[in-house]
């Protein structure tokens, strides 16, 4: 029944797109933004040692991201473009431990969701993804993976 990956893999590609932009809205629009603000995200960037206009970079590109990769928009770019702010989390939480619940958290959250931005960008945008091209009356529809 599952075995037909022309059938099946459009579907999955979707599925992890969409759960991809739903975290990154999460985590940049929820939590970054509407929760602790631009300028707690800021502040906090600031105390860990980045510069602390790098927060609101990080919250408004997480926000984007989530909103492109739910829609299908730009799938391949989004992913690899969010690749930088996925291997800084992880880079930061390498040092405090195996499990997110560590203190500080745990590095294998951060370094599982770059492997999938990564499978995301491979598979392409998958069933049910926006095509821009279309949309502005350019062109031929791109063939969806």
């Amino acid at each position: 029944m599952f075995t037909d990956t022309r059938t099946t893999t459009p579907y999955a590609a979707a599925l992890l797109r969409v759960t991809l932009g739903v975290a990154f809205l999460a985590h940049g629009l929820l939590l970054k933004i509407m929760t602790f603000g631009l300028a707690g995200t800021m502040g906090y960037f600031g105390s860990i040692g980045y510069p602390p206009i790098l927060g609101a970079v990080v919250a408004i590109a997480e926000t984007a991201a989530g909103i492109a990769l739910i829609a299908g928009v730009w799938t391949r770019l989004v992913s690899l473009a969010a690749l930088p702010i996925m291997i800084g989390a992880t880079i930061q939480h390498v040092g405090k431990g195996w499990l997110f619940n560590a203190p500080g958290g745990g590095w294998e959250f951060p370094a599982m969701w770059t492997v999938l931005l990564l499978v995301q960008a491979g598979l392409g945008a998958g069933a049910f993804a926006l095509d821009i091209k279309k949309l502005l009356g350019r062109g031929a529809v791109e063939a969806r993976a």
